[in-house]
């Protein structure tokens, strides 16, 4: 069974640091590229972050752009997201994705084929 399960997630202080993990399981995603998106309560899944599959290309949404950092790790099947200077707006489930397109980080969730069940990240002011 395919699977991606993301930790990490937790309460934090504004201005605060959470690294998130996503590790998969079932099959290689070696060659997949890999998106981080988040949902807020009553609002749209977002782009937040993605890498393409050896790291070589990396995208961010505008808010994540200078605080967020994606890597990956291909020997563990493991992507990261390095959050720092949290603010209370980060709060949100925020999910992995995989897309099987090894060099497209796509921004809408269509493209992606799988995902993890989310962690939450909650910052406190």
């Amino acid at each position: 069974q395919v699977q991606l399960v993301e930790s990490g997630g937790g309460l934090v202080q504004a201005g605060g640091s959470l690294r998130l993990s996503c590790t998969a399981s079932g099959r290689s995603f070696r060659t997949d590229s890999m998106g981080w998106f988040r949902q807020a309560p009553g609002k749209e899944r977002e782009f937040v972050a993605g890498i393409s599959w050896n790291g070589g290309r990396t995208s961010y949404a505008d808010s994540a752009k200078g605080r967020f950092t994606i890597s990956r790790d291909n020997a563990k099947n493991t992507v990261f997201l390095q959050m720092n200077s949290l603010k209370p707006e980060d709060t949100a489930v925020y999910y992995c994705a995989a897309d099987a397109d090894p060099w497209g980080i796509h921004t809408t969730k269509d493209p992606y084929d799988y995902w993890g069940q989310g962690t939450q990240v909650t910052v406190s002011s």
